[in-house]
Formats: C-alpha cells, sequence, structure tokens
C-alpha cells in the first residue's frame, strides 16, 4: 500500500500529452508534435565548449550542495544586471531544473494547511507540489481578463491561512506578460498582508513586440525579503535535458534550501553547472538573440495562420513560445449530448488530423488548447496548417460529439 500523499498528485498533464504523441507516432500514424516545452536548437557554443572542457580536465566530484562557488557568484552578478540589485553567492541556490527551484520553495515554505494561491490557467506543476507540501492551491481566474489577474481578484482569494502567492510571467500556457502596474501591486499586497512571492520568470527571455518582462523585486525592492525566483536554462539556452536551474533568495531561505537540498539531490550534475558557467563567463548574448529571433518569425508566421480559424480568438503569444487557443466555441453543442471536452477535441486531432497539442485541462482550464512553436519550423507549420485545416472542417458542434 502506498503513502496516501500519491493519491493527491497524477503525472504532468504536459508529460502525458507529450508521451500521447510518443506512442501515437510510434504505432505508425504520423502524428506532428506540437506539445513540447522546450526549444529545438544546437547547443550553446560556450555551453558545448565548456562541458567538453569539464569532461576533459576530469571533473567528476561532487560540488558544493547549491553548486559552484564561481557559478552562484556568476548568478548573482546576472541577477544584478537583471533587477538593479546587489545578490550575494549565499543568497543563491544551483538547482537540477526550475522543477527542483520550485519544490524546493514549497517545502521550506508550505506548512499543512497553508494557502498558497495560483493564477488559472496555470502550468500543472504549481499546485501539485503545493499539495505534495501539504498545502491547498487556491486559484484566481484570469480567463475572463484576457489571462491577466486583477489586484482585486487576487486580493479577495486572500485568508489568513494564506502563506504564498505563485506569479509566473511570461506565463506558460497562456503567453501572458504581466504589466509591471499589476506586479508592483502585488509586491505591495504582499508586504501588506505578509505572504510570499514565488517568482517564477522562467520564460523571461522570451517577450515580444511593445511588452516588457519586469523582475518583481526591482519595481518594489521592498519585498525582496519575502520573494523566491525561480530560473533556469532549460528555456533561454535552449537545455531542457541538461537539468539545471537556481532560485534565489534571501540567506535564511537559501540556508534552509541547502539543508534540504543535501537530503534530496545534493549538488545538480557537475558537467551541466561547468557548462552554464563557462557562458556565463563569455558574456556573449548572440546565441539568446538568435534564438528570440527564430522564434519571434516562427510567432509572426503562426498568428498569421491562426487568423483564419473561425470563431477562435487570436491568441495573446506576449511571451514565452506557446500559442494558446480559446476552442471554446468547438465545445459547445446547442443542446446536443454528450458534450464534447478539450481532451476530445485533442484526441481528434492526433487520430483524425495528425497533430498533437496539450489540452487545457492540464492547466486547469476546460476550453483551451496549447500548442508550441519551439519545435522544427517546417514540422511547426505542418503541425499548424494541419490543426487549422481540422478546426475549419469541424464547422458545426456536432460534428465534435463522440
Amino acid at each position: 500500500m502506498l503513502a496516501r500523499r500519491t493519491h493527491l498528485f497524477t503525472n504532468s498533464g504536459t508529460a502525458r500529452a507529450r508521451a500521447a504523441a510518443k506512442a501515437a507516432a510510434e504505432a505508425g500514424r504520423d502524428v506532428v508534435d506540437l506539445t513540447t516545452g522546450e526549444i529545438w536548437s544546437p547547443l550553446p557554443p560556450a555551453v558545448r565548449d565548456g562541458a567538453i572542457a569539464a569532461i576533459e580536465r576530469g571533473i567528476n566530484r561532487y560540488t558544493d550542495t547549491l553548486g559552484l562557488a564561481e557559478l552562484r557568484a556568476a548568478l548573482a552578478h546576472k541577477l544584478h544586471v537583471e533587477t538593479q540589485q546587489a545578490w550575494r553567492p549565499d543568497e543563491i541556490a544551483v538547482t537540477s531544473g526550475a522543477k527542483q527551484a520550485l519544490f524546493n520553495a514549497a517545502m521550506i515554505l508550505i506548512d499543512p494547511g497553508d494557502e498558497v494561491v495560483i493564477p488559472s490557467p496555470y502550468w500543472t506543476t504549481f499546485p501539485a507540489q503545493v499539495l505534495i507540501a501539504g498545502g491547498t492551491p487556491v486559484f484566481v481566474e484570469t480567463r475572463h481578463r484576457a489571462f491577466i489577474p486583477s489586484i482585486d481578484d487576487i486580493e479577495r482569494s486572500l485568508t489568513s491561512r494564506t502563506r504564498a502567492l505563485v506569479v509566473n510571467t511570461p506565463n506558460n500556457p497562456t503567453g501572458a506578460v504581466y504589466p509591471g502596474e499589476l506586479l508592483a501591486q502585488i509586491a505591495e499586497l504582499a508586504i501588506a498582508r505578509d505572504f510570499w512571492i514565488i517568482f517564477d520568470e522562467c520564460y523571461s527571455s522570451f517577450v515580444y513586440e511593445s511588452h516588457v518582462h519586469h523582475p518583481i523585486v526591482s519595481l518594489v525592492p521592498e519585498v525582496r525579503s519575502r520573494t523566491l525566483v525561480v530560473n533556469a536554462f532549460s528555456k533561454a539556452l535552449a537545455l531542457t535535458g541538461w537539468r539545471i536551474g537556481y532560485l534565489a533568495g534571501s540567506k535564511e531561505a537559501i540556508d534552509a534550501v541547502r539543508a534540504l537540498q543535501s537530503h534530496t539531490t545534493s549538488n545538480p550534475n557537475v558537467i551541466a553547472q561547468h557548462a552554464v558557467l563557462e557562458h556565463l563567463r563569455r558574456n556573449d548574448a548572440s546565441f539568446e538573440s538568435g534564438l528570440r529571433s527564430d522564434l519571434a518569425a516562427a510567432r509572426r508566421i503562426g498568428l498569421e495562420k491562426l487568423k483564419r480559424i473561425p470563431g477562435i480568438p487570436t491568441p495573446r503569444a506576449d511571451g514565452g513560445f506557446y500559442f494558446y487557443l480559446d476552442v471554446t466555441s468547438l465545445l459547445r453543442t446547442d443542446g446536443a449530448d454528450p458534450a464534447p471536452t478539450i481532451d476530445d477535441i485533442v484526441g481528434r486531432l492526433v487520430t483524425e488530423a495528425g497533430v498533437a497539442g496539450v489540452a487545457g485541462s492540464a492547466f486547469g482550464d476546460p476550453g483551451g488548447l496549447r500548442i508550441s512553436y519551439g519545435g522544427p519550423r517546417e514540422s511547426f507549420e505542418l503541425g499548424l496548417d494541419r490543426l487549422i485545416s481540422a478546426f475549419e472542417t469541424w464547422d458545426a458542434a456536432a460534428d465534435l460529439v463522440m
């Protein structure tokens, strides 16, 4: 018999979508996978060089639990440039990806019975980790506000048990970029109502057109003592498989992370640490610039194509590398029974159109569909054309009833 906590969570909805696409392809179906939460790109040259150099030097031992001292110093400098505030290495923990940084945050902040406010739609891991820590997720709906929460809705969600608020901007899955005014209001509210902010900025490298990513601690410096900043190189450097991220916060919080991490994973992969350190030392942003340029081009192509779909609004896509489609018009049945669900639509896209996306149900939203434009351009355009053709064909809700 397993522990009761295993009933609190299931496999990640995005992981299930990837697995379904892979299974369909292995069964012989021609499927374009638009579920991916990663960018298909060659390795950054500095990362490759740093990894090879570390291997050739025979580096294979433990590092400090929280990562190489040199890497933490480089990350402190990176945060100083980004936030215009001074950071010390002892305020930084290097982690095995952003998921571990978030898990560390949940485990050092949340006691059983605590509540954590999470805007919805949300990345599926946020509420899962709150539940693992014994807390209760409290969701704030954003769909009615174009996926930007209002400060009033956030404030109404607070109770005496509120321990933290998760702020994810640019947002996964919606692509929304939170405006500076809202972030400043959130910071002031956290100070006034005494709760923590878990600030996930993993997609901060990818913001488009007139939108700007604002680190919350740069807007209201006083909120820094109650903020944990989460970031990773998985997206910014297209290194999802390398599992290298970081958590920044007060020394007290990072000391607690040190103790926790010493009993879970210990230090992150040493070769990945040296690889990222070499990239930071070279201070050459040309790789990131090229990556942003490629994604911006794919985004422009995708938005032009998506304008053709009748009844489906053009998505925000202000940041990140996803299109989050509102497909509620395909869920109406005008009295037909049974009503189709977003999972029905995603299933039919795989079997009939040969394209895989992630159902909004994975993100707490019954009317959304996430598709990625981070994959190979040719596959992305083919998959998008297939999806659009299918939606144009399904011109009546009755066609979707199973």
